[in-house]
């Protein structure tokens, strides 16, 4: 039998469903724990998939959000058979190291993306190379992303980007509303590959980095990598699988350019 920790949200929903759950499963700590249970949305499953990977356990969703592309369907019912039989999938999170501030650095993991943002009126100023190769020398817009897989179907998939499927081996760079080079419509690279962003003009034009939920601002220069070491494991019901979820999106965008 597993050894359940759950993670609530303060949303009404995720509340109620503590309210039951409370009476019936007692809450183990994340240590003493085999699996960890968080109802909430997307975000705050990425919030809680940060704070507790350290653990080791793996993490079933339990939708209590809107769209929940990282989380199972709201239905408890026979909740721990549900978890016994849900299917593992295993996720690797971007390593970001950040130069900001006055001579500041920071480290910071990104599940989903790392969004480069414009943070004054002024557009953003932008210095982006691959490994040893600029890819684009001035990007002149309102930011770029790198997205993972994972992260593809999110703000990657609003801006017009590309959606990986999970198993691809690549990473999406993709421009937000880019000013110049207007018709670059961003590149996708190797997993392995290292990203450099610069911000050219950091006094004139300052930037912001948010990884999924955190957020730097007055970032000078960021270097993006896969990080190999944390590797997260996600739990989905057979009908509920992220493989096929993405597989479906791949599916609409296709139909949608037809």
């Amino acid at each position: 039998m597993n050894k359940l920790h759950f993670i609530f949200d303060k949303n009404k929903k995720s509340q109620n469903f503590k309210k039951k759950l409370s009476k019936k499963f007692k809450n183990y700590s994340p240590l003493k724990s085999s699996v960890i249970v968080v109802f909430g949305g997307d975000g705050f499953m990425l919030k809680n998939l940060k704070k507790y990977y350290k653990f080791n356990r793996p993490f079933y969703g339990v939708n209590c959000g809107s769209y929940g592309f990282l989380m199972n369907n709201s239905n408890i019912n026979h909740l721990e058979r549900k978890i016994s039989k849900s299917k593992k999938t295993v996720i690797n999170s971007l390593s970001v190291n950040c130069s900001y501030g006055n001579g500041l650095k920071k480290k910071l993991i990104a599940i989903n993306e790392i969004s480069i943002l414009r943070q004054s009126k002024q557009t953003a100023s932008l210095n982006i190379t691959v490994g040893k190769k600029q890819v684009i020398k001035n990007l002149i817009g309102d930011g770029v992303l790198v997205s993972t897989p994972a992260g593809s179907t999110a703000y990657n998939l609003s801006v017009h980007g590309p959606i990986l499927s999970l198993n691809s081996g690549k990473l999406a760079i993709t421009p937000i509303s880019p000013f110049r080079p207007r018709r670059w419509k961003g590149k996708i690279i190797s997993n392995k590959s290292i990203v450099k962003i610069k911000n050219l003009n950091s006094k004139k034009r300052p930037i912001a980095a948010v990884a999924d939920n955190i957020e730097l601002r007055n970032v000078k220069s960021l270097t993006i990598k896969r990080n190999t070491k944390i590797k997260i494991r996600l739990l989905f019901d057979s009908n509920r699988s992220l493989v096929k979820r993405i597989r479906s999106e791949i599916k609409r965008q296709k139909s949608a350019k037809r």
